[in-house]
């Protein structure tokens, strides 16, 4: 973890106006091709949610401004994001997850799966730390979304990119499916989240 000097650093004044607003968050919604990833996630008999979900945080790991946190009215950078996900309960409601990005794959895949099984026979929820390391990611597999937004406390000091994915919908042969990205307008900016949609489409088409 790496403390910013906001007073030299590039998004000083992004940062100064930005944090003054009461939403400083903005979104976008855009649709993923799912064709290559769907098929080789389910030829390697994995779950297409961690599969595409691995992906997603490989793509932000890859890019500065979705690791740069607000901690006590600073900015500090983390060498890694990780997980923070709603996990889906058998009694209907859900429960956060967290765990680390592991560059392997296998063992990301394995400590999302204890983590899962681990939340599914628990109860309550555990809601992250401001500043923590945390991406907030969900799942809402059951809608195509065109829009979407969050419930947010605005006395809580959040700067955690918030990405969500909906429903996989199939038209013509082409598996697309929604993703929503929202991020903090004083750590980044559309050209980060560009970048961020650029790379995961990219991840989501490898063989």
């Amino acid at each position: 973890m790496k403390k910013i000097n906001i007073d030299t650093w590039k998004r000083g004044d992004h940062f100064k106006l930005f944090s003054q607003f009461e939403e400083p968050f903005f979104g976008v919604v855009v649709n993923i091709d799912c064709s290559k990833a769907h098929v080789n996630a389910k030829a390697d008999k994995k779950s297409f949610f961690l599969h595409y979900l691995y992906r997603a945080l490989k793509a932000a790991n890859s890019i500065e401004e979705f690791r740069y946190r607000i901690l006590n009215n600073e900015i500090i950078l983390h060498e890694e994001a990780s997980v923070s996900t709603t996990i889906n309960r058998p009694n209907g409601t859900f429960g956060f997850g967290y765990f680390d990005y592991n560059a392997d794959e296998n063992i990301f895949i394995a400590n999302a799966q204890k983590t899962i099984a681990e939340v599914q026979s628990t109860e309550g929820l555990k809601p992250s730390q401001p500043g923590a390391s945390e991406i907030h990611f969900s799942a809402i597999p059951w809608v195509d979304f065109t829009s979407l937004s969050h419930a947010r406390s605005f006395t809580f000091p959040d700067s955690a990119p918030k990405i969500s994915f909906g429903k996989l919908t199939d038209k013509d042969g082409i598996k697309t499916m929604a993703v929503s990205i929202h991020i903090h307008h004083g750590l980044a900016d559309g050209y980060h989240v560009g970048q961020f949609v650029e790379k995961f489409q990219t991840l989501m088409n490898e063989s």
